[in-house]
């Protein structure tokens, strides 16, 4: 996206999201930053930043990686004051970005844990603690906010911290060799050489890239250096921070769900940036061994709760799925990245069925409680009792002493706006339905559309075009990959898609005049969606989806023990509008069978059929899952066979 484009979101849908963020979200979390949530573990990270300007006594306290939680913070923030200004919220920021001043040292350096704690032992540990990570939230959140303020206060401290590192890393005399454990800054540095057009931002971002997992392996030197054998996840090798292999011989993804996305889209976006081809075929392999072999179907990304990681192609347990909320956030940025790369519905697809599944559902429906593990099968009592599925909780949290996905979420929401459209000088792309308001600028002049719709409850989409001058230009839109049939018109007059349609946009090049209109109807019915036979778990099971919707089934509508319902092929699949019910959603009902745990009385195994009951099922969008009365939840149904 342009950064002299603007967006207003209006979508009902997405706009109860923003104004939960603004009203409830953003205040929460600044009590957590600032330890004012009582029973909760406090988060001490505003503290940190005051003890390392010098203004308080004590010691660091939590992660290392805290100051990434007020980074984050302050780059929802704004988000929000793009979306709609607000004195008080922009005079805290600010009072909390000259107190992040006030920390920075002499020669430019920030990090509270660091700064505090173990301050003759700066970059001894790129492995594990987090510096580069750090720097690379506190940059985003400063691009961001002087974007939106043009107050360039924030990056000139960032831009201080990020020519400091410069000079710090590299392959020349006295210089540090390294990358990050956890990626982060790679990305960060892109967006701060977007807005400066330095160029040894973009360097050090391809620096930093290009050096990872080159021989002689540079955490084993820095290991050898600290006396020190590896932690016990690094079972898993250096595959855990994707750093086994240089980049470029990289084909899977492996290791750390939450750092491998957030490389690839550093990757993308420098591949971009710099017309690597070789980089660009590489986030393609990867991109398709992510969506193809290593996705749940909610976009959840990360098997595996040791090491929060993916594991093996197909590997998707339902009940033990790891799925951190944060994993799906950064699915999102890489998902958009990869359509910068090349307009493909695939990318837009993913992004989409992100932006509904995987990340919403790790907040309440009233923004006061959090997943950062997000299952696709929840029975409680096992949650409780069974050792291996402690990580899965049956209900959101108020708060985590690892409190990396609220703030990424409520970034990722504040910023929804970004992902609608992106363009070039003469083409418009329509990647997301969210109704909006925009100003878009192709080449000489300024495009304004208005975008309205109920989706995703609803396929009809109007979008109204108003270009300050009568011109030719292209607007393409995406045909999701869940609908079947979709119909175009433009001012009213439907058009004949043959032949202009490419990788599942619709290009309409024509001369725009202001006024017209596009109208798009997309159906949108029911689907049984079934997954490859090498995903054992999901075996003769299916998972209902309408739209970008997907759908599971809890408790609290369907009684217990949810595994033993089945549903028949030609079950009647029924949508119904409920507006009362979790804001507003569609439901699907359909009739089914129940295993009649009466024939079994009191024993344990039986070798005769099991009777059957009829019943109706209930099922809800799975973002929504756990807004009620806590209890089981299923995605994967039992079919029929």
């Amino acid at each position: 996206m342009l950064s002299n484009n603007n967006i207003k979101i209006t979508d009902q849908f997405w706009l109860n999201y923003i104004n939960l963020v603004k009203t409830e979200v953003i205040p929460y979390q600044w009590k957590a930053l600032n330890d004012r949530l009582p029973d909760t573990e406090p988060s001490h990270a505003i503290e940190n930043f005051r003890i390392a300007a010098g203004e308080k006594e004590g010691k660091f306290y939590g992660m290392v990686f805290q100051d990434s939680d007020v980074a984050k913070w302050l780059e929802a923030v704004a988000y929000i004051l793009e979306d709609e200004p607000n004195v008080e919220l922009e005079k805290t920021a600010d009072e909390v970005i000259d107190l992040i001043g006030r920390s920075q040292q002499p020669d430019g350096y920030i990090n509270t844990y660091y700064t505090i704690k173990e301050p003759d032992k700066r970059w001894t540990n790129l492995r594990d603690n987090h510096e580069l990570y750090c720097a690379g939230h506190l940059i985003e959140a400063a691009v961001a906010y002087y974007k939106t303020t043009g107050k360039r206060r924030f990056l000139d401290i960032m831009c201080r911290y990020a020519d400091y590192i410069y000079h710090v890393f590299g392959n020349g005399v006295g210089q540090i060799s390294g990358y990050p454990g956890h990626q982060e800054i790679e990305l960060a540095l892109l967006k701060l050489y977007e807005v400066t057009n330095d160029v040894k931002y973009l360097n050090l971002s391809k620096y930093f890239i290009d050096q990872r997992g080159k021989e002689p392996h540079y955490f084993d030197i820095e290991k050898e250096k600290r006396g020190e054998k590896l932690p016990y996840w690094y079972e898993y090798g250096y595959k855990y921070s994707q750093s086994h292999l240089p980049v470029k011989e990289q084909t899977e993804a492996v290791g750390h769900a939450v750092r491998a996305v957030y490389m690839y889209t550093a990757m993308a976006d420098l591949a971009k940036k710099t017309k690597d081809e070789q980089l660009k075929v590489v986030c393609e392999k990867l991109w398709n061994n992510v969506t193809q072999k290593q996705m749940y179907i909610t976009a959840g990304i990360g098997s595996s709760e040791y090491g929060e990681s993916f594991t093996f192609d197909y590997d998707l347990p339902n009940d033990t799925s790891y799925t951190e909320t944060c994993a799906s956030v950064g699915l999102v940025f890489w998902g958009r990245k990869m359509l910068d790369l090349q307009i493909d519905r695939k990318y837009a697809d993913v992004m989409e069925r992100a932006l509904y599944n995987g990340t919403i559902s790790g907040m309440d429906l009233d923004g006061k409680k959090f997943f950062y593990v997000n299952p696709l099968e929840v029975w409680p009592k096992a949650s409780k009792l069974d050792h291996n599925k402690k990580h899965v909780k049956p209900v959101r949290q108020k708060w985590f002493n690892c409190a990396c996905c609220p703030p990424n979420l409520a970034r990722m929401i504040g910023s929804i706006g970004h992902y609608v459209y992106s363009n070039d000088s003469s083409n418009i792309f329509t990647h997301l339905y969210i109704g909006n308001d925009s100003e878009i600028v192709l080449e000489n002049q300024k495009v304004h559309l208005s975008q309205e719709t109920n989706y995703p409850w609803t396929g009809e989409v109007k979008i109204t075009v108003n270009p300050e001058l009568e011109k030719e230009f292209t607007i393409a839109f995406r045909i999701p990959g869940w609908c079947d049939h979709v119909v175009v018109k433009v001012n009213g007059e439907e058009i004949n898609l043959e032949g202009i349609v490419k990788k599942g946009y619709v290009y309409l090049t024509r001369i725009w005049n202001k006024g017209n209109t596009i109208e798009l109807s997309f159906e949108m019915k029911v689907k049984c969606i079934r997954a490859n036979p090498k995903v054992r778990e999901n075996i003769g099971k299916l998972a209902l989806q309408r739209g970008p919707i997907i759908y599971c089934i809890e408790e609290i509508d369907n009684g217990e023990n949810l595994p033993s319902i089945y549903l028949a092929r030609d079950s009647e699949l029924r949508a119904k509008y409920e507006e009362d019910l979790l804001g507003g959603i569609v439901t699907i009902t359909a009739d089914a069978y129940r295993l009649n745990e009466e024939t079994w009385g009191e024993e344990l195994y039986l070798s005769q059929l099991p009777e059957r009951k009829k019943v109706e099922i209930k099922a809800i969008p799975y973002y929504a899952w756990c807004n009620r009365d806590p209890g089981e939840m299923l995605v994967w149904i039992n079919e029929e066979q």
